[in-house]
């Protein structure tokens, strides 16, 4: 009975991971604070500002903004240049709400049965990917910049880069070789261009 009890505890445990709840109205780094705690003015510099060259993400996170550790929430803008990828990536603690205000994009995940999910999004387009599943953004318009802002469930969703992570680890070379089914000199061409 006691083991089982024990069982049930850790399911639920489980069952409710993700940013603790926090016994007051938000966390404050003392008794000082005014409503420019409040305000992230990070953002500024979208407004008016060059368009980058590459994909950029202009993240706003508790790291960023440290009014947001308990608050369960962060976002982050998606700067798509011209045939720009968001590489493959998962977050491993929220799921991630993407909102397409200008231009069109190319996304989709994979679920843990190996399904891949994809879509063309347009302007005005909302599309949603499952928290911990590896999924993608591209622009593959020839012509036209896109725009996305998403949200997540997360004060800190994490990002982490599936090539990155996997060629850029140190893992044992013959892992890689199995893994993939190929040669230690493609697996080390792989490697090489992910270094620069």
């Amino acid at each position: 009975m006691i083991l089982h009890l024990v069982f049930m505890f850790a399911i639920l445990c489980i069952a409710n991971a993700g940013d603790p709840n926090i016994l007051t109205d938000f966390i404050a780094p003392n008794n000082t604070i005014d409503a420019n705690y409040f305000t992230f003015t990070g953002m500024r510099q979208l407004v008016g500002g060059e368009y980058p060259t590459t994909f950029k993400a202009l993240k706003v996170t508790m790291n960023e903004f440290p009014t947001l550790n308990g608050q369960s929430v962060s976002f982050v803008v998606l700067e798509f240049p011209v045939g720009s990828i968001n590489p493959v990536h998962i977050h491993p603690r929220a799921s991630e709400l993407m909102f397409l205000v200008s231009g069109s994009l190319q996304v989709g995940f994979v679920d843990t049965s190996n399904t891949l999910y994809k879509q063309t999004l347009q302007i005005g387009d909302i599309f949603v990917f499952p928290k911990g599943l590896v999924h993608f953004q591209y622009n593959n318009d020839t012509k036209e910049p896109a725009l996305a802002i998403s949200a997540f469930g997360s004060a800190n969703a994490g990002t982490q880069s599936i090539p990155t992570s996997v060629f850029n680890a140190s893992i044992f070379e013959g892992i890689l070789d199995a893994s993939f089914h190929a040669t230690r000199a493609t697996i080390r061409r792989i490697e090489d261009g992910l270094k620069g």
